[in-house]
């Protein structure tokens, strides 16, 4: 007569091995309890992530022919909570402009706030790490992106503008001032002068944008050099020197 084997649940439990309805292992219980840590910073981090996906597909396909879909797929999320934390595709604009270019204005503000040297070094200062910052960054293709989609999104192309352009120009302003204050600058219009330290770094940002996709560049630019000889260029014709400290605007 064969012998029936006993059930599984009537087996002694090795004395290496815990009940299952025992204390957890001590790693799974680590695991459990960071968890929720892990998850806090993860969905602090999103935000960042969605506006640095965007701004990457704006720059490399416009603005109108981004899609909402692209972005989310991009930052490893669903549409669903790309919409959560920006419900359009305007307000995910406004947000890539307010991260990557309002913010830089706002520490170019207090930058100059804080600046004791030199108004001529205060120029040179911005002019510098708006290009570390901005220039030599994909960022400054949301400049090209306006210029090329602005009929096409005028309300965007005037938050631009209310954004970015009017409070450089007003930032600028400032320094430029400054300087007229302080009587290291000679009198001129200021409006003017800010145009003229503008220009350049558009140009710029053309130019690599214009030049970045050709094989060859037979006439290549330095971008630190060339900022620092047009800001050279332009602080000659306003600073003060010997024997014209009275010479006003004519």
């Amino acid at each position: 007569m064969s012998r029936v084997p006993s059930p599984a649940s009537a087996l002694p439990v090795p004395a290496d091995k815990p009940d299952a309805s025992g204390p957890s292992c001590p790693i799974a219980a680590a695991v459990a309890a960071l968890a929720p840590k892990v998850r806090q910073r993860r969905k602090a981090a999103r935000p960042h992530e969605l506006l640095e996906a965007a701004m990457n597909l704006f720059v490399e396909k416009g603005l109108a022919a981004t899609r909402a879909e692209e972005v989310a797929k991009r930052a490893g999320v669903s549409k669903g909570t790309l919409y959560l934390y920006y419900p359009s595709k305007d307000e995910l604009f406004k947000a890539v402009v307010r991260a990557y270019l309002t913010q830089v204005i706002v520490e170019g503000e207090e930058l100059l706030e804080q600046f004791d040297g030199s108004t001529s070094d205060a120029l040179h200062l911005l002019a510098h790490t708006w290009w570390s910052r901005v220039g030599s960054s994909k960022a400054s293709g949301l400049l090209v992106l306006i210029m090329a989609e602005a009929a096409n999104f005028p309300e965007l192309a005037q938050f631009y503008v209310d954004e970015v352009v009017a409070p450089s120009h007003a930032l600028l302003a400032r320094a430029v001032q400054r300087g007229i204050d302080r009587q290291e600058f000679r009198q001129m219009d200021v409006t003017s002068v800010v145009h003229a330290l503008i220009a350049p770094l558009q140009f710029l940002i053309l130019y690599r944008q214009c030049t970045s996709v050709c094989t060859a560049n037979p006439v290549p630019l330095d971008p630190a050099r060339f900022m620092t000889t047009q800001i050279e260029l332009l602080l000659r014709g306003l600073e003060v020197r010997p024997g014209n400290a009275q010479q006003q605007e004519t």
